[in-house]
């Protein structure tokens, strides 16, 4: 069998690439302001976009293009009360709306009673985003 020579400037090259982490595509979200509804007993239960199975009291919620498992810190504005959850589903599909909270996420913010708010949204830091800083 031959040996496959390739020059050390080669060499580092290829290192190079493999040890790289792929360029963010995700714009660091800065603090805005999303219509918020949420979803619950219906979904209980069943499996979620990212696999998970739907808790309708965990402190989750779905967006239509946000990375699986991001943080995300919510605020309602009426009376300061936040909460922070984690992307696990696609959604919200109703026009004009940006984020679908967990009946318990939406509870805790204490929205049920207006099914439909203007939140404060802010993506926070992932644990792996803060093991690399």
């Amino acid at each position: 069998m031959e040996e496959l020579t390739v020059p050390a400037e080669q060499v580092a090259v290829i290192d190079s690439i493999h040890t790289q982490e792929p360029p963010s595509t995700q714009e660091p979200l800065k603090c805005e302001t999303w219509v918020a509804s949420y979803y619950g007993r219906a979904f209980h239960g069943r499996k979620t976009a990212s696999g998970e199975v739907y808790n309708q009291y965990a402190m989750t919620c779905a967006h239509k293009t946000l990375p699986f498992q991001t943080l995300l810190k919510v605020t309602n504005p009426k009376n300061g009360k936040n909460v922070i959850v984690r992307v696990t589903d696609r959604g919200p599909f109703i026009r004009g709306r940006d984020i679908d909270l967990s009946y318990g996420a939406a509870q805790e913010i204490g929205m049920l009673a207006a099914g439909v708010a203007k939140v404060q949204v802010e993506k926070l830091p992932n644990r792996k985003d803060i093991s690399e800083s």
